[in-house]
């Protein structure tokens, strides 16, 4: 008997498994910077410059400023400003307003991203099979309303629900999240549902625990990857070997 028997619901991550970033974020920020007959910032002050001002922004103001009520555009506003900041650039108010306007209409916009050519596939062969389709993403609202349908992935015909924690106030690796998931799909065991993502802490880990089954998608050939497989994880290379073991006779490991 197959696996695919067996469930009523998948529900998959993003951001890695769905669709991945273009370039580098240095690209968008430079292309910002010269609308405004600025120079390119430098790339690698810039790379770290952002993440430790996001790191500052999702720890003071966790899922996007939800619970602060904070309006997601203002969230990036100050996770720009202070990244530029650390990485060195400090510009007055009429510029950076220029530059981050460019920056949050660019992350707005299909542009920085591109969707793996077996997303579409995949996830229209789950709804075909009668499976109910959900997201569970650490992203906020743009992704559900703008970005994926942008790409070529929509609701009510690639997925049949989102769960994101901009919009929910929970995110990844809370339990939580998958928790709201399975309240969204219905009357479905958690054991009928197979969550798939890229991420042992914040996929796979936090499923289990509220009764799903879970398998990890190693796109990128990670390291990592050989620890999950010695933890007891299934992995997987792509959505299209998904799909086939999910037809096959094959089991998850636990």
């Amino acid at each position: 008997m197959s696996l695919l028997s067996k469930l009523r619901c998948i529900t998959v991550d993003v951001t890695g498994t769905l669709i991945a970033y273009k370039g580098e974020l240095g690209d968008y920020y430079c292309m910002a910077a010269k609308s405004v007959g600025l120079p390119c910032p430098d790339y690698k002050r810039m790379h770290e410059g952002f993440k430790l001002a996001y790191t500052e922004m999702a720890k003071k103001y966790p899922c996007f400023g939800h619970a602060a009520k904070l309006p997601t555009i203002v969230w990036w506003k100050t996770c720009v400003r202070n990244s530029f900041i650390k990485a060195g650039y400090d510009y007055d108010e009429e510029t950076f307003e220029k530059i981050f306007r460019r920056i949050y209409a660019s992350f707005g916009s299909s542009a920085p991203y591109s969707v793996f050519p077996d997303s579409q596939p995949f996830l229209r062969w789950a709804r075909g099979e009668g499976l109910l389709v959900g997201l569970v993403s650490n992203a906020e609202y743009r992704y559900q309303d703008v970005i994926l349908p942008a790409l070529g992935l929509e609701q009510g015909s690639e997925w049949d629900f989102g769960v994101f924690s901009g919009l929910e106030g929970v995110e990844k690796p809370d339990p939580r999240i998958y928790k709201i998931a399975l309240e969204r799909a219905g009357k479905i065991a958690p054991e009928e549902t197979l969550h798939i993502g890229d991420s042992m802490r914040k996929d796979y880990l936090p499923a289990k625990s509220v009764g799903m089954q879970a398998l990890l998608l190693d796109r990128f050939k990670t390291p990592d990857a050989v620890e999950w497989k010695k933890s007891g994880a299934t992995v997987l290379p792509d959505l299209a070997a998904v799909q086939e073991f999910l037809t096959s006779g094959n089991k998850l490991t636990c």
